[in-house]
């Protein structure tokens, strides 16, 4: 079964630490648990028209929280940081955030 680069780049992550990342041409992403590197690389060239240097891959565990005296589990996911060749453009999303 062929993956679709939009089921693999789930959405971006817009923290502080992230988006001073994008001055190095690095940016982040969650993305499909089950994705490897090289799936992910072609899915960010093939979605926003630029070339991947490299590809870093980390698997979260979900946080505890409480409400009151219930508490639970916040869902893993899967976080990949996606760093650009030198001669490659940006990502448009991330230029307007910073």
């Amino acid at each position: 079964m062929a993956k679709f680069a939009q089921d693999i780049i789930l959405k971006p992550v817009v923290t502080e630490e992230s988006m001073m990342a994008t001055a190095m041409k690095k940016y982040t992403f969650i993305v499909d648990k089950k994705a490897n590197k090289i799936e992910i690389a072609k899915a960010v060239a093939e979605l926003f028209g630029v070339e991947v240097a490299s590809v870093n891959t980390m698997n979260v565990d979900g946080h505890l929280r409480r409400y009151g005296r219930y508490e639970g589990y916040k869902p893993s996911y899967k976080k990949a940081i996606v760093t650009l060749t030198e001669k490659s453009k940006t990502i448009e999303f991330f230029d307007g955030m910073f």
